[in-house]
């Protein structure tokens, strides 16, 4: 009987050893389980992790929030993460906003510790931050980088901004209302989404020794079918031939004009030109434009004029609806026509016009060494520092740049029978020309920096809208007494100078030459 106690107890103690132990090794399995984060949770940040970032304006932002984490929503992140990830859709680059160590840390968040959170949270506000300000200003700034911009940046306070949307309902809709509203930026975005659509590309670049002229046959009408082709202005065809046919000529001409070129059908070095640019050309064209959009004013005005330079187009719009075009002329490279925002003050009928520093250097002295009798021909009077005349043979090198020389009014004044005068530094205007036939060149960078307009007595009617006192038939008696005449424009219209070479229209990429040749190097500068 005692020998059978003894063996139930020792079973007993055994079986209770067992359990203990069992009972350890589930401990020990929950001790490793991962504490899952509560996303309401805010946390305390150590300030000196701010310190790495250099930065006031993030460093300020979290001093608002008393040095705690504000992205415990994980909802939320995905929003920005996603926007950072898309951002090339804007023209940027994601690799800018740390995106592959954010997503890094958004896979773990919920096994991070509080340093690793707090860590998080200051990398997630630091690329949003920076992201919020490429995106309503551009990355770079273009007063730093041209002379002839004068442009107001569009100015904007980050930790105000990221605050409201932090309190907004709705993130993603408030992160788009950031982003430039304009339909040419929106074009551009198209524009960007069109071309990656494209193949790759391994042209080799095109020559031809003369121009090529419909039904010609030429072995490069090979390689220009391919070309058309790869751009869809042409069907793809099982067999190519060196014929400059109906059918090839037709997609020449729809790519001249998708590029600004002649539509006339004439495969000359311009059509060589722009058929020699690559997809990753054309790609890197359209992000420089789309920087330059950020840059430019984001409220246009309710009624305002814009002239594309690289286009030599003047649009008048109301209301978003485009009420007017002008073809113009624009400066041409030695002398370009300056990038800036204004607004249209007054019309000057009959003007006259005071040559400019650049004009008088490089022009006027010039022809009047060659000839004094080039003074009378342009009729041109040129003035003492007493306003008094000095007569052509009174007229001395030694005191040139001291003069004043101004041209009458008249039909042979170089501004024509009017200009348009919006305030600005650069001293340029819109104006007519006394040679109108310039308007019929497809190149038309050929002024001094000021724009030439084509039929402007109709724009400057619209302008003055006084059907009474201002009609085309009061205008022109206003011409013929060659008095000059200065009219303000009593309405308020918005003017901008601007300069973009790429878009798209109907599902098509449009192209424009940059002949200021500002885009290569803006891309370069973008990406380094």
């Amino acid at each position: 009987m005692n020998k059978l106690s003894l063996i139930l107890l020792l079973c007993l103690i055994t079986s209770c050893k067992k359990q203990e132990l069992k009972s350890e090794v589930l401990l020990k399995k929950e001790t490793v389980e991962p504490h899952i984060q509560p996303e309401s949770k805010s946390i305390k940040i150590d300030s000196t992790l701010l310190i790495s970032f250099d930065d006031k304006t993030l460093t300020d932002f979290y001093k608002s929030t008393g040095y705690r984490t504000v992205w415990q929503f994980k909802e939320n992140r995905k929003i920005i993460l996603a926007e950072l990830l898309k951002s090339d859709e804007e023209g940027l680059n994601p690799e800018d906003y740390k995106v592959k160590t954010l997503n890094d840390f958004e896979k773990k968040s919920a096994t991070l510790d509080d340093s690793d959170l707090a860590k998080y949270d200051i990398l997630l506000t630091s690329s949003f931050q920076k992201y919020i300000s490429n995106l309503t200003n551009g990355t770079l700034n273009p007063r730093k980088l041209y002379k002839n911009w004068d442009l107001k940046e569009n100015y904007i306070d980050l930790n105000e901004t990221l605050t409201n949307l932090l309190d907004s309902d709705s993130l993603a809709d408030k992160i788009e209302q950031l982003k430039p509203n304009h339909i040419a930026y929106k074009r551009l975005k198209k524009a960007l989404r069109l071309i990656n659509t494209f193949p790759k590309d391994n042209f080799k670049a095109l020559k031809i020794a003369q121009i090529i002229s419909p039904n010609d046959t030429n072995l490069s009408i090979i390689d220009i079918k391919k070309r058309l082709t790869y751009w869809k202005e042409l069907q793809l065809q099982d067999s190519l031939t060196p014929i400059y046919d109906e059918e090839t000529i037709l997609a020449i001409k729809k790519f001249q004009n998708r590029h600004g070129l002649a539509m006339d059908g004439i495969i000359g070095p311009a059509t060589i030109s722009s058929l020699n640019f690559s997809k990753k050309q054309r790609m890197q064209q359209i992000i420089v434009n789309l920087e330059r959009w950020k840059w430019y004013p984001k409220e246009m005005g309710k009624e305002y004029v814009i002239i594309n330079i690289p286009d030599y187009r003047l649009t008048l719009i109301k209301d978003k609806d485009t009420l007017r075009t002008h073809r113009v002329i624009v400066g041409r490279a030695k002398r370009k026509t300056p990038i800036l925002s204004s607004k249209l003050t007054q019309v000057v009928y009959n003007p006259t016009w005071t040559v400019p520093p650049t004009i008088l250097r490089e022009d006027v002295i010039p022809a009047i060494l060659k000839s004094r009798s080039y003074l009378a021909q342009s009729n041109i009077k040129v003035y003492d520092r007493n306003g008094r005349i000095v007569s052509p043979y009174e007229w001395q090198l030694s005191q040139a740049k001291s003069y004043r020389y101004v041209q009458s009014p008249g039909t042979f004044n170089s501004l024509g029978m009017v200009k348009i005068i919006f305030p600005n530094r650069f001293s340029v205007y819109l104006h007519d020309t006394n040679h109108r036939d310039y308007f019929d060149k497809i190149d038309r960078s050929l002024s001094s920096g000021c724009v030439r307009v084509d039929n402007p007595l109709e724009l400057t009617e619209y302008l003055l809208d006084d059907a009474i006192n201002w009609n085309l038939e009061k205008i022109t008696e206003t011409l013929q007494n060659e008095k000059t005449k200065f009219i303000k424009i009593k309405k308020e219209v918005s003017f901008h100078l601007l300069y973009w070479t790429a878009w798209s229209e109907n599902n098509k990429l449009i192209f424009r030459d940059d002949i200021y040749n500002l885009d290569a190097d803006l891309y370069t500068k973008l990406r380094n």
